[in-house]
């Protein structure tokens, strides 16, 4: 009797066994570098945009904007002329493309398809993120500095008007209903503005987020996606105006996006790598993966079509000494910049 009762129990080990790795397997994500390829050049970085007509990749390098064939990694043109290239957005109905030019805050207005800058405006200071909001058909930027969004006409290029917002904005996202959300950096809000009237409507704590960046939005359940330098991803229920949740990212976020179709919300990090959360229900998520990219790689774009991720970085040199108490970052080196294309 004793024998077959530890028979069983060992039986039974083995199959909690088999039932826990059949798990583990299930919560992986199967998102991983399918291919790498090395753009180069030189300057650092910021945010990557897909074109989803014409399936380019916009990448803002400082200077200028490279775009990309991102199947194949070949260089198709650049936007030359910028000063802190920032954000790119696209406004099909009118074939113009947008870019924030932080360095000396200006909206830049180009022609999708030639590449050529039509239109240079003044937005305000640090304009960075940038949107098309297809509600209102306006552009709208982000400007840190100034605290403040910009409203751009995308036929002219010229401003509208600025809006002032309650502290410094981050990225933004549009709802596509007449809503825009934002995230306010250095209060550690969210907030919402009316994109018909041009005002703030609401603004909400994202405690116990800090220093929120990256944004991306489930437009059916209404949920908001921001992630935090304390290494949270607060979701936000937009209707309540409240955190209802904050699964763990890593150190560095600088984007996030949200896959409708396999309700996989993403958190890029400068650590090197991409946090994956699954949307169980609006109100609870889980942490299935965290996929391997490189470090420095903090910003990311979703192709909706393909669900591939991509994201960018370089290799470093040593971090030199610091100097007068300042801390100093590590020398990019020249010809690495690579673009990573994650595939699941």
């Amino acid at each position: 009797m004793r024998i077959v009762r530890t028979r069983m129990m060992s039986m039974l080990a083995i199959a909690l066994v088999a039932i826990t790795a059949g798990a583990a397997s299930a919560q992986s994500s199967h998102y991983h570098v399918a291919k790498k390829f090395t753009l180069g050049g030189t300057g650092s970085w910021d945010y990557l945009a897909l074109d989803t007509v014409g399936h380019r990749l916009f990448i803002a390098r400082e200077n200028r904007v490279t775009v990309v064939d991102p199947s194949t990694g070949h260089i198709l043109g650049e936007i030359m002329g910028l000063n802190r290239a920032h954000g790119i957005a696209f406004a099909y109905p009118s074939g113009h493309g947008f870019i924030t030019s932080g360095g000396d805050s200006t909206v830049f207005m180009f022609d999708l398809k030639t590449l050529k800058v039509l239109a240079r405006t003044t937005a305000a200071m640090d304009c960075d993120g940038i949107l098309y909001d297809p509600a209102t058909k306006r552009v709208f930027t982000f400007n840190g500095d100034a605290g403040s969004s910009s409203v751009i006409d995308i036929q002219t290029g010229k401003l509208i008007r600025n809006i002032t917002l309650p502290g410094k904005p981050e990225f933004g996202v549009s709802a596509g209903n007449g809503k825009i959300y934002v995230n306010i950096e250095d209060k550690s809000e969210l907030a919402e503005i009316d994109a018909r009237t041009m005002q703030v409507t609401r603004h909400w704590s994202l405690a116990p987020c800090s220093s929120p960046s990256g944004l991306a939005i489930d437009p059916v359940h209404h949920r908001l996606f921001s992630g935090c330098h304390s290494k949270v991803m607060a979701v936000s229920d937009a209707v309540a105006g409240k955190v209802v949740a904050t699964p763990p990212i890593g150190a560095g976020v600088d984007a996030n996006r949200f896959d409708s179709a396999s309700q996989y919300a993403f958190a890029s990090t400068g650590d090197g790598k991409i946090t994956v959360v699954h949307e169980d229900a609006p109100n609870r998520y889980s942490v299935i993966d965290n996929v391997a990219t490189m470090p420095g790689a903090r910003t990311m774009e979703l192709d909706p079509q393909s669900h591939a991720l991509y994201t960018v970085s370089a290799q470093f040199g040593p971090t030199p000494s610091p100097v007068a108490g300042h801390r100093s970052r590590p020398p990019i080196i020249p010809g690495t910049f690579t673009l990573l294309v994650l595939q699941r």
